[in-house]
């Protein structure tokens, strides 16, 4: 992709983009250039989201990240906008708000417990963060060593991340604590983002060979339990060899696996 005055959005989808490289976005000609527009067919309101390794300004869009562009058209149709992001395989988890992680509890400071999410500093995490806990009523959380999954309320550069295990309902949706009889380990975050693919093909390969829980969190956690260790130590196997293997690979060895 050539730098400089910068290349359309649009024509560098499912591209490598680098640090520094320009996206520019079609303006309406009566609009404030700094307001982003779609196109001259675009609802007037339609939003544009900008994801991660992506960072506004003046003509379009800065790449923050090297990676391949992505973008997402909104359910609502053109007027809704969409997103774009850049898909990069980094090794370093940086919070961002809403996430869902998994952490593994280390320390606790008062009433707030702190957790090791990956990250370049640790999580906080309220105990009235539970669904129904009160002053009373505490959840049953080990000072060291439980794992917990929750989602950031906050997460920003300026200030310490901070998660909770209820929506915005109140309800812990799947959040909280994990059992300790399953297996902990951890992949890339590209894995991650593969697995939590809307009908990953993984996961539904996986779910026809033997039944399991798994917990997936977005700073490249896996909790996974099965009936036995041993078809526990087999899941856990296949899904950190999948980063490697191709989609042909991947049948050949669970259809051995399920033969056995």
């Amino acid at each position: 992709m050539a730098a400089g005055r910068g290349v359309a959005a649009e024509a560098c989808v499912g591209q490598v983009v680098l640090p520094g490289d320009v996206l520019l976005l079609p303006t309406q000609p009566d609009e404030d250039g700094e307001r982003l527009r779609l196109g001259a067919s675009a609802a007037p309101r339609g939003r544009l989201l900008c994801g991660p390794g992506l960072r506004r300004c003046a003509a379009g869009l800065l790449v923050t990240k090297c990676g391949l562009l992505r973008h997402r058209q909104a359910g609502g149709g053109a007027a809704a906008g969409g997103a774009y992001w850049v898909d990069s395989q980094q090794k370093r988890y940086v919070p961002v708000k809403g996430d869902h992680v998994i952490g593994i509890v280390t320390a606790k400071a008062g009433d707030v417990f702190k957790l090791d999410v990956g990250g370049s500093e640790q999580a906080s995490l309220s105990y009235l963060a539970f669904e129904g806990a009160t002053k009373r009523n505490r959840p049953n959380v080990q000072v060291v060593g439980d794992i917990i999954y929750g989602q950031f309320l906050v997460a920003n550069k300026d200030m310490e991340p901070e998660m909770v295990c209820i929506d915005s309902s109140g309800r812990s949706s799947g959040m909280g604590l994990i059992g300790q009889d399953g297996f902990l380990f951890k992949v890339s975050l590209g894995l991650i983002r593969k697995l939590l693919a809307p009908k990953c093909e993984i996961i539904q390969e996986l779910s026809q060979l033997y039944p399991f829980e798994l917990v997936l969190g977005m700073n490249g956690r896996i909790w996974v339990k099965a009936k036995t260790v041993q078809q526990t130590l087999i899941i856990v196997n296949i899904l950190e060899a999948c980063e490697y293997m191709t989609a042909e690979q991947r049948k050949q060895a669970l259809a051995k696996l399920s033969g056995n």
